[in-house]
């Protein structure tokens, strides 16, 4: 019944999608936490662009964004990540790049979220014995934020995993291009699908689950 995974590397394509959703991953927790701090910094300038960059990011669709890190930046700019002449992982990069520029707007609103739940009184009481502004973000604000927001998070992370299939416009051998080469050489599309479907459910539920179970263990309690 399974004969026709013979040839595939099944296991290859969804270990592509494991890298390309833990390093996107921790590329837009760094990019997006960058973004929080400056949607809700004191300078004018830092705010505007943080509010700009993410109004306009997560309102373009990502495959625009994939395909732009490709035609874009290599092609046109010559950006190759240190990768030039291999292709595979010169993409493999860029979708890194695309996808964690457009994921970060996401982890940027949900820490925001978490931002606003911090009490006032205490960045005050902080400011008031002198610490700076980047002193109460990271050490007073941000804690707590992380804390409050591993839920949605964990959302995010979910939402990236499943985004990572658009990488496949550009090329990179991740899970759905190789199901996509599967569907057009062989006359087994309810099966294929199935089986993609299950691999994506087998690397998303237990994040969810074991996400789920950190949010509830470390809830700030007021």
């Amino acid at each position: 019944m399974f004969d026709f995974l013979e040839g595939y590397d099944v296991l290859g394509a969804f270990w592509t999608t494991v890298q390309l959703t833990l390093l996107s991953a921790v590329g837009s927790l760094v990019w997006g936490t960058i973004l929080a701090g400056m949607r809700v910094s004191p300078v004018p300038l830092m705010r505007g662009f943080g509010t700009a960059y993410v109004n306009i990011v997560r309102n373009i669709p990502l495959t625009v964004i994939i395909v732009f890190t490709s035609l874009g930046l290599a092609n046109v700019f010559g950006v190759t990540l240190g990768a030039s002449g291999d292709f595979a992982t010169m993409f493999f990069r860029l979708a890194v790049l695309g996808l964690s520029a457009y994921t970060a707007t996401f982890v940027c609103e949900a820490l925001r979220s978490g931002i606003n739940t911090v009490p006032v009184g205490q960045a005050e009481a902080a400011r008031a014995i002198g610490l700076s502004f980047t002193q109460v973000l990271t050490l007073i604000v941000l804690p707590q934020a992380f804390r409050t927001v591993i839920g949605p998070l964990a959302n995010v992370l979910i939402a990236l995993t499943k985004n990572t299939t658009v990488a496949a416009a550009i090329g990179v051998a991740e899970a759905a291009a190789l199901m996509k080469t599967m569907i057009e050489n062989e006359a087994q599309l309810l099966l294929i699908a199935t089986i993609f479907a299950l691999g994506f459910v087998v690397l998303t539920l237990p994040t969810g689950l074991l996400l789920g179970w950190l949010s509830k263990r470390l809830a700030v309690k007021r």
